[in-house]
């Protein structure tokens, strides 16, 4: 059976070492008959999230802010599989991703929490010019843990100085193979 996977693209470049990870683990993905939709955040109007509590899970679009958000959150509810892309920036994820991740939280006001569990799952791709995901790593273990969301593991590609640098790499072919194993 056919998963539908949404990846949250935190990159600012298009064709950035995050993109070509994102793009063989959509290649790897969709040769098993998966449907992936990207979001790819940096080109979208997402505002950051107020603390406002008052999101409604239940509405179509959950926030009270209307912005680029009402696109993901239709995607993210009907979806199996939910894929964090991000280089690293001070040993944590994009601004643009954790914009997104915080906005999530409206699926989990209201009439009902339509973020946690649900069956879903998550796998995490990362670019970094270093090596020093331990930090991020904790972050997405915490954020898996209280989301109640499978963690289907992450391809950690460190020492991309440039654009281009991750070609390749072993990573694209763990990308794509992390893709693959989606069923």
């Amino acid at each position: 059976m056919s998963k539908k996977i949404v990846i949250l693209n935190g990159s600012p470049r298009k064709k950035g070492n995050t993109s070509t990870l994102v793009k063989a683990f959509t290649e790897g993905a969709e040769s098993v008959g998966n449907t992936v939709t990207e979001f790819f955040l940096d080109s979208m109007e997402i505002h950051g999230c107020k603390g406002c509590f008052g999101g409604h899970s239940s509405k179509e679009c959950p926030c009270v802010q209307k912005d680029d958000m009402a696109q993901i959150y239709p995607a993210v509810k009907e979806c199996d599989v939910v894929v964090l892309a991000t280089p690293l920036y001070y040993w944590n994820m994009s601004g643009q991703i954790r914009t997104a991740v915080d906005r999530l939280f409206a699926l989990e006001e209201g009439d009902g929490n339509l973020l946690r569990g649900h069956d879903r799952a998550s796998a995490l791709l990362m670019a970094a010019e270093g090596q020093g995901f331990e930090d991020v790593l904790t972050y997405y273990d915490h954020l898996m843990e209280h989301l109640r969301w499978k963690n289907l593991g992450h391809v950690l590609a460190g020492g991309n100085m440039d654009v281009g640098d991750i070609e390749d790499k072993p990573e694209i072919q763990q990308a794509y193979e992390l893709g693959k194993s989606i069923r």
